[in-house]
This record gives C-alpha cells, sequence and structure tokens, in this order.
C-alpha cells in the first residue's frame, strides 16, 4: 500500500523549503517534490551568486547561502524529497485523500501546497535579428559567476529589481558598467535607487538597444533614445538581458484551480478554490500581494497551519514558534 503523507508540497525554491520545515514543527508528515534536480528553484537555477534583500535578519545574502541555510532548516524532520520528477495529474480519491501523478511515479497525499515559484519560466528576450548567435557567449540572461564580469565594460538592460542589483553588484568589478532602461522610471526599491544614484553606474533612459555589432561575440552596442533622435555606440565586453521572465503554470492549469494572470488565486487563508490544495509563494495571488520571498515565508506557515487544522479540527492554529521549538530539541 502507497505511503499516505500528511501534506505534498510542489515546488522546493525558498518557499518551499521553509514550508516543508513549517510543515514538520506541526508534526505533518512532509513529502517535496520539485521537477529541478537540485532545491532552490530560481534563486539556484538563474542566480546564485545575486543578492537577496527581504530576507528578515540579512541586510543581504547571495542566493545560493540562503537556499543552502534553508534546506538544512527543510530536513530538521527528516521529509521525503523527490527532486527530477514533474506532477502532471491530481486524483481526489476520497473526502480526504489526493493521489498525485508525476512524471515516474504515483503517491497519495491528504493535502497539498503549491509553491512552484512562477511555474516554468523562459526569459523575455533581447528582439535583435541574429542576437541567438551570442547567447552563451556574452549575451547573458542571467549570471551564474560574478567574476566572469571582471574588468568587463557591461552593458544591462533592464528596469526592474534584477537589473538595478546586478547594476550595483558589478560596479565594484567591472571596468565599467551602463545600465539602459526603455522608460524613465524603474521598477524597485527606493533604496537601491539611492544607491543606484550615488554609485559609478552610467544610467540612460529612456534608451533601448537599436542594433548589436561583432563576429563571434558582441562588440558593440548602438542604444536609441526611445521618443528621440539620439544615439550612441557602445563598446561592450558583455551584455546582461534582464527583462523579466515568460512563465507558464504548465499541468497545473488543467487542475480545476482558479487561475488569475497566471497565477493561482488564493484567500487570506491561503486556501484555493479545491478543498485541501493550498498555495504560498510567487505562484499564488490575492489583492495587495507584494511578490517578495519574506511575503512567502508568511504564507507557508498560513497555508500549513489551514491544512493542519483542516487534517485535525482540534488542532492549534495560532501556535508560537517558542512552543514549537521545545519539540524540536527533543528530536
Amino acid at each position: 500500500m502507497k505511503e499516505i503523507h500528511d501534506i505534498t508540497i510542489i515546488g522546493a525554491g525558498p518557499v518551499g523549503l521553509f514550508t516543508t520545515f513549517y510543515a514538520g514543527m506541526r508534526e505533518a508528515s512532509v513529502h517535496l517534490i520539485d521537477s529541478m534536480p537540485e532545491v532552490g528553484g530560481q534563486l539556484s537555477a538563474l542566480y546564485p551568486e545575486k543578492y537577496i534583500h527581504d530576507v528578515a535578519g540579512f541586510p543581504k545574502i547571495k542566493a545560493q547561502d540562503l537556499v543552502e541555510e534553508l534546506y538544512k532548516q527543510a530536513i530538521t524532520f527528516s521529509p521525503k524529497i523527490t527532486l527530477g520528477e514533474s506532477v502532471l495529474h491530481v486524483n481526489r480519491l476520497d473526502s480526504e485523500t489526493f493521489e498525485l501523478i508525476t512524471t515516474r511515479d504515483r503517491y497519495v497525499t491528504k493535502a497539498i501546497i503549491i509553491t512552484a515559484g512562477a511555474g516554468a519560466f523562459q526569459p523575455r528576450k533581447l528582439e535583435i535579428d541574429d542576437c541567438g548567435n551570442y547567447e552563451g557567449k556574452n549575451l547573458h540572461y542571467f549570471i551564474k559567476n560574478v567574476k566572469d564580469f571582471t574588468d568587463n565594460n557591461v552593458l544591462i538592460c533592464g528596469g526592474g529589481d534584477s537589473a538595478v542589483d546586478w547594476a550595483l553588484a558589478l560596479d565594484a568589478i567591472a571596468k565599467n558598467v551602463t545600465l539602459i532602461h526603455r522608460r524613465d522610471r524603474f521598477r524597485t526599491h527606493e533604496a537601491s535607487l539611492t544607491q543606484l544614484k550615488q554609485s559609478g553606474v552610467t544610467v540612460k533612459t529612456p534608451f533601448e538597444v537599436g542594433e548589436i555589432f561583432g563576429k563571434e561575440r558582441i562588440e558593440q552596442v548602438l542604444i536609441k533614445e526611445v521618443k528621440g533622435d539620439h544615439v550612441s555606440v557602445l563598446d561592450v565586453d558583455s551584455v546582461i538581458v534582464n527583462f523579466g521572465f515568460v512563465t507558464d503554470l504548465g499541468p497545473l492549469k488543467k487542475w480545476g484551480l482558479d487561475i488569475y494572470r497566471n497565477s493561482i488565486a488564493v484567500n487570506q487563508q491561503m486556501e484555493t478554490n479545491i478543498p485541501g490544495i493550498y498555495s504560498a509563494g510567487d505562484i499564488c495571488v490575492y489583492k495587495g500581494k507584494p511578490k517578495l520571498i519574506a511575503t512567502g515565508f508568511g504564507e507557508a506557515t498560513i497555508a500549513v497551519n489551514q491544512a493542519k487544522l483542516r487534517m485535525d479540527p482540534k488542532a492549534r492554529v495560532n501556535i508560537h514558534s517558542t512552543h514549537l521549538f521545545e519539540k524540536v530539541k527533543s528530536v
């Protein structure tokens, strides 16, 4: 007979890892599943060297360092962790259990918490003819090692948190950094904008890439004013494009979940429209939600507590961490 877990968590990014830990704190048996071959989600896959600024207790912490600490925390209560498997379908077996069908196996669980980040994702590409020829050379959509840009002339394109964060991070090691954005205003935190103004980064707005030149690698980039006639040509060693990602919920779209703008709709208890299925982190949405890792951590505790209450109506919801840690000491 198949083992029945209390809670199955889909997605082993930072929020999924913390959800795993907190579910263990509530003495739930946990199964964590992710399609990637390693834990960490986008943090590990796309920008392990990027600094994260919205985690309480850390003025800044590298993404991969955060993942490693979250993983140590997640395995405290010995959860089952299955990597390299995608969940394709979910079937309700009865009023208390679900069957999850993956690319390799079938699993049974009493509750599901979806923490799959943005779902499947692909970077938004630079829409310039033949620019694909430079991918894997010196056209980058994510950064694995900041040292690769030492003493480089770097052009960064984009207007969100990632573009500004990378500009600030590379300012200290690159020969020079130019940041262009096609609008006058950046979509980032005010403190980051203040740091940007005080840095050595050259900022050009509203500008966009017009043409790129080079044989094996990009050697020069022509940038043009969006609503004007000004153009200039920059000598570059590296070009970084941070236009965000095209996301896809994949098989989740066929589960019967309420979807709003490519995210799973939840209420204040992190409940989806399907009883027994909850969600936390960037993949879910409700009115006024800021998409931050810190937000996802709080949502994780709500989702776990509601799942626990559904399985055991006598369970307490408002549990203080000091009470729970008494149990950790005895494990």
